[in-house]
């Protein structure tokens, strides 16, 4: 269990409070020093003392309340945590930090944080269930907040629903579980490649697709967090490079092919989950192709691109593996279990990505992990750093 950290605690307004001053007691067990931060809300259930008895720590409700005089309240909280827990998370907190609001001691520290950020929402099943409240917790998600989910049980309004908050020592083992992940890839070096290529018709125009790389970053980030040594190449992508990862951008199918092919033969594996064009234009003008009075069509002769994941798989030692990808529109699983037959790969993921919530470009999706042997697992929907998290775990097996 995580220890010796400064934790801040923010506690919303909900009849679970009581849970949260079983947490405090838990994470000071842990040699943890926690500084607690309550919603005017909170306090109507479970009073402001109960905490400070608890954490030894002056807690904090009003951000205008005495503090040090030469710092700024919220800022010097958030400068000052190593991981921050929101527990229970109402509604109102998390509506709150997906919109960038901050009118209060709890929603302000939020927006200063920077330390990892664990949310436990906290609420009837039908609070829960309303698409506003949904959308919200998608958001954070995409930004990178650790969201538990909510347990079922009896609430408070009489009933059993999904909703309840999870008893401390479920929360804690949670919270563990993502800052001290097991290093099941330690001693490991991953190849992960990311994004979508380009190929040049002239100097202003290109071929390319809709790939953003999302899914190809949370594999990385899942790899370097399992302890492995990852090289992320990845064309033309725009978003925050992943910590701890060698990252190498290349823009064209044919510098994909180099970047690989020169580490692959030291490497332990490759997951190639860039969106490589098919084909290149077979010259590439020197100048813009200009339209003309006499050229209302135009014809761009194309010639096959390298076929990447197939030489890999042609030369993959046994003890190395190749995962490939299948972005499929039609006949997702027909066309997957080709390209792991005719490529020698070890694994597929495959995904639909016509559709639109879990294509090309969102921060969901759903995929099927397939097998040489036909074996296949379905993820439910669910954020593309959750189904990199579960390839590791079968990269960690293969």
């Amino acid at each position: 269990m995580f220890s010796n950290k400064r934790v801040t605690l923010i506690v919303t307004g909900s009849i679970a409070v009581y849970k949260s001053a079983i947490l405090v007691r838990e994470l000071i067990k842990n040699d943890n020093q926690v500084r607690v931060i309550m919603t005017k809300a909170a306090a109507k259930f479970v009073t402001p003392l109960t905490f400070q008895t608890l954490s030894k720590q002056q807690v904090i409700i009003d951000e205008f309340q005495d503090y040090d005089v030469d710092k700024v309240l919220h800022i010097d909280i958030a400068d000052h945590t190593d991981v921050t827990i929101v527990a229970p998370a109402t509604a109102s907190i998390i509506g709150k930090m997906a919109n960038g609001i901050g009118d209060d001691a709890a929603s302000t520290v939020l927006l200063a944080n920077h330390a990892p950020l664990f949310v436990v929402p906290t609420m009837n099943s039908n609070m829960l269930a309303n698409p506003a409240n949904q959308r919200n917790l998608a958001q954070l998600q995409a930004d990178g907040v650790n969201i538990m989910s909510p347990a079922t049980g009896f609430l408070a309004e009489g009933y059993n629903g999904k909703g309840r908050m999870p008893e401390p020592t479920d929360i804690l083992e949670w919270v563990n579980g993502v800052l001290l992940p097991e290093q099941i890839l330690k001693g490991k070096h991953i190849i992960v490649t990311a994004g979508g290529t380009r190929e040049a018709i002239d100097p202003v125009r290109y071929i390319t697709n809709h790939s953003s790389g999302k899914m190809g970053f949370a594999i990385a980030q899942a790899a370097a967090n399992a302890g492995a040594e990852v090289s992320l190449i990845a064309a033309n992508t725009s978003i925050p490079v992943p910590n701890g990862v060698d990252f190498i951008p290349v823009v064209t199918a044919k510098e994909l092919e180099a970047a690989v092919m020169k580490r692959f033969t030291s490497a332990d594996g490759l997951v190639m989950s860039a969106a490589v064009a098919d084909f290149r234009p077979a010259v590439v003008a020197d100048h813009k192709i200009k339209k003309t009075k006499d050229n209302d069509n135009l014809t761009i002769s194309m010639v096959k691109n390298p076929d990447i994941v197939k030489q890999v798989g042609a030369i993959k030692q046994p003890q190395q593996f190749v995962v490939g990808f299948a972005a499929e529109t039609n006949d997702l699983l027909a066309n997957a279990t080709k390209k792991i037959q005719s490529k020698n790969l070890d694994l597929i993921v495959a995904n639909d990505v016509a559709n639109s919530q879990i294509g090309f470009n969102s921060d969901q999706n759903q995929v099927t992990f397939m097998w040489p042997d036909g074996q296949t697992k379905k993820t439910v929907v669910e954020s593309k750093a959750k189904v990199a998290d579960e390839l590791i775990q079968i990269i960690a097996k293969l």
